[in-house]
């Protein structure tokens, strides 16, 4: 009988991601990483050809957002939650607008989705937190790494060190990165977005509060960019935008740190740093 690798570790308890992930600023971060994911052409072709974020936006998020918790939070059903997340991407397959061929699961494509999320965290945590230290930044992307391989993404495929991930993204920046029509929908200030579930006093407000929605998600999409990345898609972002979200800003970082547990962290999270008496810390 073949022997199966045994599965790939989660990012260890105490460590920066259980510190980070669940953390309810790490939500303001989501649009502009979805952003700079689907930048990449094979990636918006197949967001545009197989996804359903314009059908049922609230599923899709949910379901991303479960997904991400569960490669730290998720213990043992990390690693199969990684494997379901490559059973789903089996057949995702097309042409991209510059006319060539793309599968979800070719290294490249698929490293890149995960990529983005180093750069973008990175840069919120510049507005809603303090900076990490560079000791830090290095264990966050080796922890980064780590959920790379839970996803199934081979060592070969990813800059294994910060020093060399940098080289990496503005290659990617400079050949690859630019915009298209599923992030002209993402950035766009008068995005239609369905009304979550809920009870029918929300869908009667919806009319008045998806506007606000769209600016909202608009805003944080553009302004939690990397600057590099905002200019390589060609994304409009001026001073003005910039002193609005500093001063936003201040606001998120020195409220949530205050805040309880239960407030500050979502739900699997609290229940996982509660279960290691990590919320105690």
């Amino acid at each position: 009988m073949k022997q199966h690798d045994p599965d790939p570790p989660p990012p260890p308890p105490g460590g920066i991601l259980w510190d980070t992930a669940g953390d309810i600023r790490s939500l303001l971060a989501l649009p502009a990483a979805f952003v700079l994911q689907v930048a990449h052409p094979a990636v918006g072709a197949g967001v545009d050809d197989h996804s359903v974020f314009r059908t049922d936006p609230w599923g899709r998020g949910t379901r991303s957002l479960t997904s991400v918790l569960l490669w730290v939070y998720g213990g043992e059903a990390a690693a199969e939650e990684g494997r379901r997340l490559r059973r789903v991407h089996r057949d995702i397959s097309g042409t991209d607008p510059r006319g060539r061929r793309y599968h979800a699961l070719t290294p490249a494509h698929y490293a890149w989705v995960h990529a983005t999320g180093y750069p973008v965290s990175r840069r919120a945590r510049r507005y809603f937190a303090r900076p990490f230290t560079p000791e830090e930044d290095e264990r966050f992307y080796a922890e980064w790494l780590m959920v790379g391989r839970i996803l199934g993404i081979h060592d070969r495929d990813m800059p294994q060190t910060v020093g060399e991930f940098w080289p990496y993204y503005e290659q990617m920046l400079a050949r690859e990165i630019g915009s298209n029509v599923v992030v002209a929908e993402l950035t766009d200030a008068h995005r239609a977005i369905p009304a979550p579930p809920g009870p029918r006093s929300l869908r009667l407000l919806w009319p008045l509060l998806r506007p606000v929605l769209a600016r909202t998600l608009r805003f944080l999409s553009i302004g939690l960019l990397p600057p590099e990345a905002r200019a390589a898609i060609g994304l409009p972002w001026s001073p003005r935008q910039e002193r609005r979200l500093r001063r936003w800003s201040v606001l998120v970082r020195w409220t949530v740190p205050h805040l309880p547990e239960r407030l500050r962290y979502l739900p699997m999270a609290r229940r996982a740093r509660a279960a290691t008496s990590l919320s105690a810390r």
